[in-house]
């Protein structure tokens, strides 16, 4: 069901909810009232018959005198009844009276509370006990509220149609306050299907920018603003890809085909063979930094503590080893206020934060020729910094806004190995591990990777 159809029917029907229980509430008041005003009116009655036959002693005379049974009837279809002290019938405006209803409660009638209750069809009774003279008489009035009845059947009648009718209404302003409501919600959904991979750079109208539609609209457009970022890195990486893979393999498949067709001397082929090895070689590191870029970004193994210190440590010796005569100096900033037994401990994975730091020390010893300097430190109480310094050439600021994006290499690093994976994937690992990267350079001066990550 759409939207525009459940909100019109609940709307409908909790207005027919409020509508059903005020109407009912007004007909219950109007038929309690005229009830009670009608018993009221039957007690004032039958009170009347009391002093009239009872009080004035014609009825214990049996003398009426000019009085006639029809002169004390008030109402249409009203009938008196008169019982003596010993429940003998007394007195009867009509000798037709079906006396049964009025025998039933002739025996309750103990105290002076009048009795209520319905004769037959609508006729409605009272029953009350009239002393006189230390005797007790028991007199019966019923009679039938026509005006009043009919009043009510009539307001019952205007309830209904008119219930009817605002139920038509109601649905109409329901319909219409639905899809105005829903208006700018229509208006997104139209927005939205005009864009495509194609067009990521448009946008949704935030409208007035304070309400939820306006909310939500912005929250889309935070959301396309990074996938048309994400598409971007896609298009770039794909880019540089296939431009960086397919290199070497026009270089292995130009040194076979030669190898092939020319070289007739083992001299010859084996320096082919060492061609194609090469560009093999360097096509095998590029789809292995590939396939581990590919690697952060799936499901991680469950963290568990590690010494931050040791990483550095083994990433230093790994450094060591591929720059035997790089200088490598490595130094110790703050440590805790409270020093404790296993400091520089870091939630995540061993490999993959020393894979992180041999990165950054490898780009610090790729691009400078003098000593590079290693920090380990407490940035804050729970946040551990590794700063890692070169004295290289340095990035601009627009090498700086790219070095992100996979593939990309600097202009310095021209005749450099290298594939431009190493930043983006230190990036993926640090974030992975809840932490955060830094790059700032100064053309001509050098270079500075900083890394904050939690501390246990």
């Amino acid at each position: 069901m759409l939207i525009r159809n459940k909100l019109t029917l609940r709307f409908t029907l909790l207005v027919l909810a409020i509508q059903v229980s005020f109407s009912a509430f007004i007909y219950y008041f109007h038929a309690t009232t005229r009830r009670q005003r009608f018993e009221h009116r039957l007690v004032n009655m039958a009170t009347l018959a009391g002093r009239v036959l009872v009080r004035t002693g014609k009825l214990e005379s049996g003398n009426l005198g000019s009085i006639r049974r029809g002169d004390l009837l008030l109402v249409p279809d009203e009938e008196i009844s008169i019982y003596g002290p010993q429940g003998e019938l007394r007195y009867s405006s009509d000798d037709t009276i079906n006396q049964r209803y009025n025998l039933r409660y002739l025996g309750r009638l103990r105290t002076q509370a009048p009795v209520f209750f319905t004769a037959s069809n609508s006729q409605e009774a009272v029953g009350l006990v009239y002393s006189h003279r230390g005797k007790q008489y028991t007199i019966f009035v019923s009679a039938i509220d026509r005006l009043a009845r009919a009043q009510l059947d009539r307001l019952r009648i205007l309830l209904l149609v008119g219930n009817v009718g605002a139920l038509a209404l109601t649905i109409l302003a329901g319909w219409y306050f639905a899809g105005s409501a829903l208006h700018p919600v229509a208006r997104i959904m139209r927005q939205a299907e005009r864009i495509s991979a194609s067009n990521l750079g448009r946008r949704l109208h935030e409208g007035n920018r304070r309400d939820e539609l306006a909310q939500l609209a912005k929250t889309f457009n935070v959301l396309l603003s990074e996938l048309e970022q994400a598409f971007e890195s896609q298009k770039s990486f794909l880019s540089h890809a296939s431009h960086e893979l397919r290199t070497p393999l026009t270089t292995l498949m130009g040194t076979l085909e030669t190898a092939l067709t020319y070289d007739h001397t083992l001299d010859e082929a084996r320096q082919s063979l060492g061609a194609g090895l090469e560009a093999a070689r360097h096509l095998n590191g590029l789809t292995n930094s590939l396939l581990a870029l590919a690697k952060v970004d799936g499901a991680l193994p469950a963290p568990v503590p590690v010494r931050l210190d040791e990483c550095l440590n083994q990433a230093l010796e790994y450094a060591h080893s591929k720059y035997p005569g790089r200088e490598l100096r490595l130094t110790f900033g703050d440590l805790p206020a409270s020093e404790e037994a296993d400091v520089f401990m870091v939630p995540g994975n061993a490999q993959l934060l020393t894979t992180a730091l041999f990165n950054l020390l490898d780009n610090a010893c790729k691009y400078s020729v003098g000593a590079i300097h290693s920090e380990l430190g407490y940035a804050a109480t729970h946040t551990l910094q590794v700063r890692i310094t070169d004295t290289g050439r340095g990035l601009t600021p627009e090498e700086l806004s790219h070095i992100y994006e996979p593939l990309y290499r600097a202009a310095g690093a021209a005749g450099r190995p290298g594939y431009g994976l190493g930043l983006p994937l230190t990036q993926k690992i640090v974030q992975r591990h809840g932490g955060r990267l830094e790059l700032t350079s100064v053309a001509g001066e050098g270079t500075t990777a900083t890394v904050w990550l939690p501390a246990v």
